[in-house]
Parts: C-alpha cells; sequence; structure tokens
C-alpha cells in the first residue's frame, strides 16, 4: 500500500468525525489497513480517544496481541506527546503522518519522543504526508468553529 493512499483512507476517516478536531488514523499490517478511527474525545467524553491511540487499540485486537511490530500509523495530525508515547510502547514499525503539529506534535515539530535514545525502541516517524488536505482539514474545522457553525 502506498504512503498516499493509506493516507487517503485516514483523512477518509478524520472526515467521520462529529464534534471533534478531525484527526483520522490507520493502521496497516502487510499491506492491508486492518484498524481505522478518528477523534471520538468529545463524542465518548474520553479523554484518551485520539485517533491513533483508538487505531492502535483496535489493530492490537484484530492482530492478538498488545506487539504492533511490522505495523506503520498513518495518522492525519502529528501524534502529540501521550500519543507518540504509545507509539513506543505499542512496538510499532514506523509512523507516517499529515499535518505538523507546533504547538505539541512530539513526533518532531516540538520534541522527537519516538527517536529519543533514552527509551529502548525508536520508531521511524515522517511527516508531510498529504499535509495540504490534512491541514485544511484542520483550518475549515476552527474556521467553522470561530463562525460558529
Amino acid at each position: 500500500m502506498e504512503h498516499e493512499e493509506a493516507m487517503r483512507a485516514a483523512i477518509m476517516e478524520a472526515q467521520q468525525t462529529k464534534q471533534d478536531v478531525p484527526v483520522g488514523a490507520v493502521v496497516v499490517y502487510e499491506g492491508k489497513i486492518i484498524a481505522a478511527c478518528h477523534n471520538r474525545r468529545e463524542e465518548d467524553n474520553a479523554p484518551f480517544a485520539h485517533a491513533e491511540m483508538l487505531a492502535m487499540n483496535e489493530a492490537a485486537k484484530v492482530l492478538g496481541t498488545r506487539r504492533l511490530t511490522g505495523c506503520t500509523l498513518y495518522v492525519t495530525l502529528e501524534p502529540c506527546p501521550m500519543c507518540a508515547g504509545a507509539i513506543i510502547l505499542s512496538g510499532l514499525s514506523k509512523c507516517y503522518f499529515g499535518a505538523y503539529d507546533r504547538q505539541s506534535g512530539c513526533c518532531g515539530s516540538v520534541y522527537y519522543i519516538p527517536q529519543d535514545r533514552c527509551f529502548n525502541h525508536q520508531v521511524m516517524c515522517v511527516g508531510g504526508i498529504l499535509e495540504e488536505e490534512c491541514t485544511r482539514l484542520l483550518t475549515d474545522f476552527f474556521a467553522q468553529k470561530r463562525r460558529g457553525e
């Protein structure tokens, strides 16, 4: 599966959000999407219901193991500190994201948690995959919020 194809699936997932910031994530294993989720923090009243956390959890259920070795995460927004930590702890192999989060992104913007050598596992993260489209999702959402829509 190509990076753009997987990111487009994550974008489609992000568009499913009802009340939340439109972030979508998919987990790919052996060339197939095995999990797809979007932010559900507001919808579920759950502070940890970030798209990537939900997708990694779903992937673990599909695989029947907590270890996501051989899996690649695609997410429309650069992971926050919590999600970056979960990326390490899950044993994920790679992470690709679309939009950079210059305020709290921890896969390269503010910090690079998954590459910190103090942890026993490092994960390569690459940003900017369909960046313009991923950024547009967010800017459109916040513009609507400001207009009171």
